[in-house]
């Protein structure tokens, strides 16, 4: 199993985590998806999103794979007046990672990182390692520090 640049980057800091594979299906890149694929409580697989509000740019929630953002709370919780999703096509050029492989450790800059208060419930969760097919399960409190 190689290591994705998330998952150096957590050496590095000496952060605890393990990686796991799952099978990609291309036409389902769905946390749900990964989380069946794995074996794994949806509850503990999380994704990635990024979004731009109006007042200060991009911004990243990290949110439970079955769970769908709130734009207006996470607009709220950014010092946004109004936030939504980038288009797709500029996940790439701004974080240097794909739909269904975005990460929110090593994107290309720090962007103001808001995790959901649910991850709190979990000793570890799941979050993309940066590629499709591979998740890194680390503790919440490693994330916010990573983030």
């Amino acid at each position: 199993m190689n290591k994705t640049n998330a998952a150096r980057l957590l050496d590095k800091a000496g952060i605890k985590y393990s990686l796991t594979e799952y099978e990609v299906d291309e036409s389902d890149l769905s946390a749900t998806h990964v989380a069946e694929q794995m074996g794994q409580d949806i509850g503990q697989v999380f994704k990635t999103l990024v979004l731009r509000g109006d007042k200060n740019g991009l911004f990243v929630c990290v949110i439970p794979g079955a769970e769908e953002v709130d734009l207006k709370k996470a607009a709220k919780a950014s010092g946004n007046k109004s936030a939504e999703m980038i288009h797709v096509k500029e996940l790439l050029p701004l974080t240097g990672y794909i739909r269904g492989g975005c990460s929110p450790i090593g994107m290309k800059k720090n962007y103001p990182t808001y995790l959901d208060e649910q991850c709190i419930l979990y000793d570890e969760i799941y979050i993309s390692a940066g590629i499709r097919g591979m998740q890194i399960k680390l503790s919440p409190n490693d994330l916010v520090k990573m983030t």
